[in-house]
């Protein structure tokens, strides 16, 4: 199983003739998780209009709007209206129209209103799945299967290969530039839908439901084929020493940076380090030299609240993220990526499982292993203990008579418990029954705000948090909790920053958060991130929000303020939140040095593994990077990240940007290749100059 099965849409009947033909028959979708139905799609079209009813119901979350479409004669959408509301319940009203000789919108993120002389492709911001096939339909009708489409952006459609499933003849595409990852689409001979793939979303025309399997598996081989030839572009590895000169070594232990060095690494290990002014005249002939201008190196940063996919690896490690925990996925997709990663067949940080286990309910997220009675739940927790799991994550609708059995089972076979606290339970009752970790600051904060009836299964356990604008950081509530954790020496996985964004996106801005890097975004990608996720029911409620994020900072500086060990972690697959995250730590009190500590020699430390990792050591293995500037004084210096070493790997973030459709942010450090190169038969070392320091 691929990560491309995370979500599966079935059709569920046959579309007729094309959108430029006839009219055409109603169609039906079914939106499949992990074999479970969470939601559904259904379209009616004729030869000039379109109506499509989408509802997804995932684990209490989900889009649930209607589209309008009209079509000119080649099924290009002239009109469109989209009502409903979006992911956590925020509303939706979309619309646009081309009409004398002008094209007119308005959605969450933007609204327009520019001559045009012709219609062109509208990308909308609330879309659904079925969008896909008529921008793939459009572009094969461009020059070259690319065009510019409005409000901005640029598409291209490239055709990969045919296919046949059950019979049915089709040609794979991938679709560039929407968003952060490419859409894979099959049309068939009439260049109808028969299905499509991106994000992953996998939709098959009824009657070809039992090819799911193999449309899911091709997804990924797809995106992996994709990642491979990333991965030969843009990891650069480089023959003998390579020498980085010039820079300044942030060490976590003291919190401030060293002279400026030299720091010498062969092949994933750091060689030695030397002052700088001892490095020139002691240089090998062989080295590759690498000019680090006065700049710092970091340890890798961890993001300790990851979900795996296809291509995240190089978002993350464009952002100086050398290590992440996995904290839920599917398990044989999971072990897939382990080793593409181990042989530096992909590209990505070093991935530390963890064991996702939930509790069956019309609510069950469908990752992990779903569970329905102690039994299963204790088979559970003994296949991911068998299968070198780290750690075991428990979720929502986890029975919460089941927790202090299966934690004692966890740490019977040497397993931390972590998660989310269940439905119509508490975190102090978490961590008397064995939690070793909460994960995300909402589900501790929500025990003091709360009503032992309410149902954190739905979009309360973020809706809720409104409440915490008048709380009481003093109230016993909340000290009894703080001693508890103190007591247990109870962890937090903090997501601070997915938090802040469903909280505070408002439509049409972006977050303060996002200002940096979002117009360097795919338009998509950059339309999405200006919406408002939440249903606002007045200027009270929204102002609500805003003072119960600020009472959420507060509560972090008083657990850090007591000691509490924060693990940063994101929810997110891009890298850039897991600095804001940082930027938070340092909000709620903390130094620069002391959140950039926390992000990287403490997280190795909790992993058990900073005997090799986690400080810029003679011995340890290489996985550090360069930033401009000094993060020490100001940590929104990470934002300018230039190289990035990980696991044998170079990797700079301007090729990786450049290659992913991002606007790069900083320069690549300047390459002086050796003068005397050492051919690849040589020995890693050969004498000489690092004899001295054997």
């Amino acid at each position: 199983m691929t990560r491309s099965h995370f979500r599966i849409c079935l059709l569920s009947s046959v579309f007729g003739l094309t959108l430029s033909g006839a009219a055409m028959a109603d169609a039906s979708f079914v939106q499949i998780q992990n074999k479970q139905t969470i939601g559904r799609l259904d379209v009616h079209s004729t030869a000039t209009a379109v109506t499509i009813d989408y509802f997804v119901d995932d684990n209490g979350r989900g889009p649930k709007h209607k589209q309008a479409l009209t079509l000119d004669a080649n099924g290009l959408p002239l009109s469109g209206q989209i009502t409903g509301t979006s992911l956590m319940g925020g509303k939706v009203d979309e619309s646009f129209v081309f009409a004398k000789s002008r094209f007119t919108w308005t959605s969450q993120a933007d609204h327009g209103d520019l001559k045009r002389k012709e219609a062109g492709l509208y990308i909308v911001n609330d879309s659904n799945p079925y969008d896909l096939a008529l921008y793939a339909r459009y572009l094969l009708k461009q020059p070259g299967q690319e065009a510019d489409v409005l409000p901005e952006g640029h598409l291209r459609l490239v055709t990969l290969k045919a296919y046949s499933f059950a019979g049915a003849t089709v040609t794979a595409y991938r679709l560039d530039g929407l968003n952060l990852e490419p859409s894979y689409v099959l049309l068939d001979d009439t260049r109808e839908l028969f299905a499509s793939m991106g994000g992953g979303d996998l939709i098959v025309r009824k009657g070809y439901e039992a090819e799911a399997d193999k449309l899911g598996q091709l997804a990924g081989d797809l995106e992996a084929a994709r990642q491979r030839d990333l991965q030969a572009k843009l990891g650069h590895t480089f023959i003998g020493p390579v020498r980085i000169k010039n820079v300044r070594i942030f060490d976590p232990r003291t919190g401030g940076l060293s002279p400026l060095s030299s720091v010498y690494v062969i092949k994933d290990r750091i060689a030695t380090i030397l002052p700088e002014d001892l490095a020139d005249e002691n240089a090998p002939l062989d080295e590759t030299l690498i000019d680090g201008d006065g700049g710092t190196l970091v340890p890798g940063l961890h993001d300790m609240h990851s979900h795996t996919t296809d291509s995240s690896g190089l978002f993350l490690l464009a952002a100086g993220i050398t290590a992440v925990r996995d904290m839920g996925n599917y398990n044989d997709f999971l072990d897939q990526q382990i080793a593409l990663l181990d042989t530096g067949e992909i590209a990505g940080p070093r991935i530390i499982a963890n064991g996702f286990i939930e509790g069956k309910s019309p609510y069950s997220a469908n990752t992990g292993i779903v569970v329905a009675s102690q039994a299963e739940a204790d088979k559970a927790v003994r296949w991911y203990a068998d299968n070198g799991y780290f750690q075991l994550k428990i979720y929502n609708s986890f029975n919460p008579a089941w927790i202090k059995p299966t934690a004692a089972e966890a740490h019977r076979l040497g397993m931390n418990v972590v998660g989310h606290i269940p439905a119509f339970y508490t975190p102090d009752q978490a961590i008397n029954d064995g939690y070793d970790e909460i994960t995300h600051i909402n589900q501790l904060v929500l025990g003091w705000l709360l009503k032992p009836t309410e149902d954190t299964r739905t979009p309360l356990r973020l809706t809720g948090l409104a409440r915490a604008a008048t709380l009481d950081l003093e109230s016993p509530p909340v000290q009894h909790t703080l001693g508890l954790m103190t007591t247990h020496h109870t962890s937090l996985d903090t997501t601070a920053v997915i938090v802040e964004r469903l909280m505070l996106s408002r439509a049409g801005t972006a977050l303060p958060a996002d200002q940096y890097y979002l117009d360097h975004m795919p338009i998509a990608y950059q339309r999405y991130r200006k919406r408002t996720y939440l249903p606002l029911k007045s200027p009270e409620d929204d102002a609500s929000y805003f003072k119960a994020f600020d009472k959420l900072v507060d509560v972090m500086r008083l657990l850090h303020t007591n000691g509490i060990q924060f693990l940063p972690g994101t929810d997110d697959t891009l890298g850039f939140s897991l600095r804001r995250e940082l930027e938070l730590y340092v909000k709620a009190g903390m130094t620069p040095a002391e959140a950039l500590k926390v992000g990287t020699l403490d997280m190795e430390t909790y992993l058990h593994r900073d005997q090799e990792l986690g400080t810029i050591e003679r011995g340890k293995l290489a996985d550090f990077f360069l930033v401009k500037s000094d993060p020490t004084q100001d940590i929104t210096a990470l934002h300018d990240t230039r190289m990035v070493l990980k696991g044998g790997f170079v990797y700079f973030p301007d090729e990786i940007y450049e290659s992913l459709g991002i606007k790069p942010f900083t320069t690549a450090p300047k390459i002086i290749l050796p003068a005397q190169p050492r051919t690849p038969a040589a020995s890693a070392h050969s004498g000489g100059f690092f004899d001295a320091f054997d």
